[in-house]
């Protein structure tokens, strides 16, 4: 059963490509939104959709305690590691962050995470599947998952596709592109959006979710199409399956009784507001 939102708060740590447009779908479903940004010059953006801004650098040796950031019925924590730098550090900035929710009114917390910390294992896998990639990340799930008072749903996205992410772009005026007939493991901005709101609305706080697309066409099938869609050249793919996975999202389908929006990846690419 959907929850009234009015007077309820929630705090968006990172109001980035997923945050800042969940910030704005939560601001006209009547929450009191406040986000943070790394970037000083993002702060009027926030402010001017409704948003209360916060410039929030998150780093093991911060101090958030005073912040009013934290003043929130919810915390939504979207900084993944950094895929340019190594993870190292990250965990310590997720300890920094719990020690700052623990003396904070803050009870309910939404992770995203990543369907990475599975590692290629070659097979289909699902919630039930312990995870062998001991990753900072699987890590931090696990701290926030096992701390006391606070409820906390992890959300494992797949590869993330949408508006300013056109996966057409990914392998174009590229050859011999290996592993061609791995499955993808995707899914959209507006279904990110969908799932979350459906935690939201429903006070579903409790374990993990794997969130992926029910399909999973090949990457030569998915990119393929969507490099040609975007213009480009056709691309070559090397004919192969080597290191690769099936992530199975029946659980927040059957949870939440969520229909997806583009629950199939290849006709997701033929519409033109996708």
């Amino acid at each position: 059963m959907e929850q009234s939102n009015q007077n309820k708060t929630i705090s968006i740590l990172g109001c980035g490509w997923l945050g800042f447009p969940l910030a704005k779908t939560l601001v006209a479903k009547g929450w009191q939104v406040q986000g943070s940004t790394t970037t000083p010059q993002k702060l009027q953006l926030l402010q001017e959709a409704g948003i209360k801004p916060f410039l929030l650098a998150l780093d093991a040796d911060s101090d958030l305690s005073d912040s009013t950031f934290f003043d929130a019925d919810v915390l939504f924590v979207n900084v993944p590691p950094s895929r340019k730098l190594s993870q190292n550090g990250y965990l310590d900035k997720m300890k920094t962050l719990l020690a700052a929710i623990q003396t904070s009114p803050i009870k309910k917390v939404v992770f995203i995470s990543s369907t990475s910390v599975y590692g290629d294992v070659c097979r289909e896998v699902s919630e039930a599947d312990e995870p062998d990639n001991p990753s900072e990340l699987l890590q931090a799930e696990i701290l926030f998952l096992s701390a006391k008072n606070l409820q906390t749903t992890v959300i494992r996205f797949g590869g993330l596709f949408g508006p300013d992410r056109n996966p057409g772009r990914f392998f174009r005026d590229k050859n011999s592109i290996p592993n061609g007939l791995v499955p993808v493991n995707l899914i959209h901005l507006n279904d990110c959006l969908g799932l979350i709101k459906a935690v939201l609305n429903q006070q579903n706080f409790a374990g993990v979710y794997n969130a992926v697309a029910p399909s999973h066409p090949t990457k030569q099938e998915f990119y393929g199409k969507a490099i040609l869609k975007s213009g480009f050249a056709a691309p070559e793919f090397v004919a192969e399956k080597t290191a690769w996975k099936i992530i199975n999202a029946d659980k927040i389908i059957r949870d939440l009784n969520y229909q997806f929006q583009y629950p199939d990846l290849l006709k997701c690419l033929d519409d033109p507001g996708a």
